[in-house]
């Protein structure tokens, strides 16, 4: 079972195929192969090397890098220039690899049992010996894992045969990307690599279930929703965002539990208006549901002219970095229910339309 919603109907929302990647002046470094066995084959030489590969999985492309390697992990960071109090998730091959880096219970067994593969990260006790980078678990005592259902990320992390960090193959805090064209956009000529996969189907990061405590923690909403989880581990407890800033903090400040927690996150450069019931002439319009974007919008999509939340999931990431233009003053974007995939879809954006950061001098995207 890949976790995933069953969707017998998923024909008739098919993703739109992915333009083949290109590169530009800003990207003469970064090559993009395609996911065959010798493309797979030079990503995994690259990560056992130490160095930074980006891969798609069923979520959103992930730049991957070996989990016990401190230099590798500290070339992620580099990237993205990610706050290094944010942890990443280790992405595994299945669940026996999870077991040697994390400690499960009961309920996690469950849980990986029914869910995985598929897009779902458990945040458990971190087993000492394991050999994982602290900076990749933020100096934590438990770890982050998952096992994704992509069948190109399972079969580049068979050939690694070691956990690999991952977290989205993006500047730290902006739009994830869901094809290996985003992630030029945002790290061409920063990494030396995009194994090619085609467009993400769930489009939305990884649900983030924490199982540290007597209580299971809802860190962060996803494809996989709070109700699935309760039948499998009992109460689940919804956790708010993380409440510091990129780049904010300091020595004392408590370091959250997983990745994609901070409040501000997943932003285009412009601001983003919620729950909006029309677009300014400077501003464009993101909508759902089975109407027209408002005529004096400065351009206009649909997340899903059906009101399907799946399909909606899937294009959010997309239609984001698509309408942030230099033209455009703002995104408003139309109501979307906050119901089933819905509540995964408002998390994002309200991450999207929070205050942003100030940066630090000399902190460039932090």
């Amino acid at each position: 079972m890949n976790g995933l919603p069953h969707r017998p109907d998923r024909e008739r929302h098919p993703a739109p195929p992915e333009n083949p990647p290109t590169a530009t002046a800003d990207t003469p470094a970064t090559v993009v192969v395609g996911a065959g066995p010798e493309g797979i084959a030079r990503a995994r030489d690259l990560l056992l090397a130490g160095r930074p590969v980006a891969f798609p999985t069923e979520t959103v492309y992930g730049l991957g890098a070996d989990a016990t390697d401190d230099r590798a992990v500290a070339a992620v960071f580099a990237a993205k220039a990610r706050p290094r109090f944010n942890p990443l998730i280790a992405h595994v091959a299945d669940a026996e690899a999870a077991r040697a880096i994390a400690v499960f219970d009961a309920r996690a067994e469950a849980v990986a049992e029914a869910l995985w593969p598929g897009p779902l990260t458990l945040v458990l006790p971190r087993r000492a010996e394991a050999g994982i980078s602290h900076l990749a678990t933020a100096g934590l005592d438990s770890i982050a894992v998952r096992v994704p259902a992509h069948p190109v990320a399972r079969a580049l992390l068979a050939a690694v045969g070691r956990p690999v960090v991952a977290p989205s193959a993006n500047r730290s805090g902006t739009v994830s990307p869901t094809t290996a064209q985003h992630v030029l956009d945002g790290l061409g000529g920063r990494i030396d690599l995009v194994l090619a996969g085609g467009r993400s189907i769930v489009g939305l990061e990884s649900t983030v279930l924490d199982l540290t405590g007597p209580t299971a923690r809802l860190l962060r909403p996803g494809a996989i929703g709070a109700d699935r989880l309760a039948e499998l581990v009992g109460p689940v407890e919804i956790a708010p965002p993380h409440d510091a800033g990129e780049g904010d903090a300091g020595a004392d400040t408590p370091r959250p539990a997983s990745p994609g927690r901070l409040a501000s996150h997943y932003a285009p450069s412009v601001p983003v208006r919620l729950d909006a019931g029309a677009a300014g002439s400077r501003e464009a319009w993101l909508g759902f549901g089975p109407e027209i974007g408002p005529a004096r919008a400065a351009h206009a999509l649909n997340l899903s002219e059906t009101g399907d939340l799946e399909e909606a999931a899937a294009n959010l990431f997309a239609m984001l970095r698509a309408l942030d233009r230099p033209d455009v003053a703002a995104i408003a974007v139309a109501r979307v229910p906050e119901t089933g995939l819905g509540i995964a879809i408002n998390d994002r954006l309200r991450r999207a339309a929070a205050p942003r950061p100030t940066p630090e001098p000399g902190r460039e995207g932090a």
